[in-house]
């Protein structure tokens, strides 16, 4: 087994070998395509739906478009989580509640005053509809936002429909610790792997069977599922244009990063936002680009080179200062670890600049889930060691993942 946090969820694993080989998949219908064998769930309701910019059809049609086409179907409210309806906010701000203008109906955020729809918000709701799009990893809100919206509905009796969509990263492999419940927030509320291999639909499916809702609430929840989806399937091979799900994620090679890069968040480093490439970048005013690209290379991790680069930031943190820093290639992404590689990374970065290096930990504790990787790099330990203690953790996540996939 090598100690690799990295497993397949696969009911046949296949190698990288193998799935190099395979032709592209047939273009993926995601559970806004579907909809036509589900129109009992819609006709003659009144539907809140909680959206974005991603919320699109294949013909990029948006799902309130869609859904208002059943007879007697009317969409009564929106809703909108972090970034906002238009997906153009940054990581963050609040969002204010708007209208939609051409439809006059209420967008109510998501990310402002309240993380969950009000009464007030539902009182016209007969059945409340997710439809966005996430990146696989744990520490993304808009699951957050999906858990409490599903909680919402089931203290209200309202059905919760679940439009499905793939998981960017592929769904054979999960990494890193389950959250521990003590680090829980709306970056990561249940107790699940950092990169998590399953789609939003099959989350939707394991928070219920698993009773993760408040007191132990099972939402009536409805899954409209993809067609032409298999877990060895990556966005590229869908036949669906990327959409950036959130400002700083604007590439696939960005979400493939994300789950593990992201831990620079929790650091004084730039993890790139306000440059071109966020999230396939790092750096700060006084890391020498040359050497640490050197000893990020020499750790021979999978899937992954590391050169040296300089950028200057335009917002966030080094906003305006000249950067010296790492710029990250994938190089066969189904090796690649992206939460081990993020974790040996802020590992180097402690050793190699003791004085200025500095974590943000509660964030950067929140971001993994618990507070074991910072205190490991800390007192300076075998890593690998930590790396052992996740085993048994992930492999009973494997079995409980089991009974709600949907897809082989």
């Amino acid at each position: 087994m090598n100690n690799r946090v990295l497993f397949t969820l696969s009911f046949v694993a296949l190698s990288p070998a193998c799935i190099a080989q395979l032709p592209s998949s047939p273009s993926v219908r995601v559970g806004l395509d579907n909809l036509q064998s589900y129109s009992r769930l819609f006709e003659n309701k009144q539907i809140g739906l909680i959206t974005n910019h991603t919320g699109v059809d294949r013909r990029g049609r948006p799902a309130a478009k869609c859904l208002a086409e059943f007879p007697g179907a009317r969409i009564v409210a929106l809703f909108s989580p972090e970034h906002g309806f238009d997906g153009k906010l940054e990581a963050g701000i609040k969002v204010a509640d708007q209208n939609d203008p051409q439809q006059s109906i209420p967008i109510y955020s998501l990310y402002g005053e309240t993380k969950k729809p009000t009464s007030a918000m539902l009182k016209d709701v007969e059945v409340l509809v997710f439809d966005i799009q996430d990146v696989g990893a744990r520490f993304y809100t808009y699951l957050s936002t999906m858990s409490v919206c599903m909680e919402a509905a089931a203290e209200k009796g309202i059905p919760f429909v679940v439009l499905d969509r793939p998981n960017p990263l592929a769904g054979r492999m999960v990494e890193g610790p389950l959250m521990d419940k003590k680090f829980a927030s709306f970056i990561g509320l249940h107790p699940i792997p950092v990169r998590y291999g399953l789609t939003v639909g099959e989350l939707a499916r394991m928070i219920n069977d698993q009773g993760w809702l408040k007191d132990g609430l099972k939402a009536d929840l409805t899954v409209i599922p993809l067609g032409n989806w298999t877990r060895s399937t990556w966005w590229d091979q869908t036949g669906l244009p990327f959409i950036p799900p959130s400002p700083n994620i604007r590439t696939l090679d960005a979400a493939i990063a994300f789950p593990g890069i992201c831990l620079i968040e929790g650091t004084n480093l730039s993890e790139g936002r306000g440059t071109d490439i966020p999230f396939l970048q790092f750096g700060a005013p006084w890391v020498n680009a040359l050497d640490l690209s050197k000893k990020l290379n020499a750790l021979k991790l999978p899937g992954v080179s590391f050169s040296p680069t300089e950028f200057k930031p335009t917002s966030s943190k080094c906003r305006d200062q000249l950067c010296q820093g790492i710029r990250l290639r994938i190089t066969d992404r189904d090796a690649f670890q992206p939460f081990w590689t993020g974790v040996k990374i802020v590992e180097s970065l402690y050793r190699e600049y003791p004085k200025d290096f500095k974590f943000l930990a509660n964030h950067f504790d929140r971001l993994c889930g618990t507070g074991s990787v910072r205190t490991a790099i800390e007192q300076k330990k075998d890593l690998t060691e930590l790396q052992k203690r996740w085993l048994p953790d992930l492999d009973q996540f494997r079995a409980d993942c089991r009974p709600i996939l949907l897809y082989p």
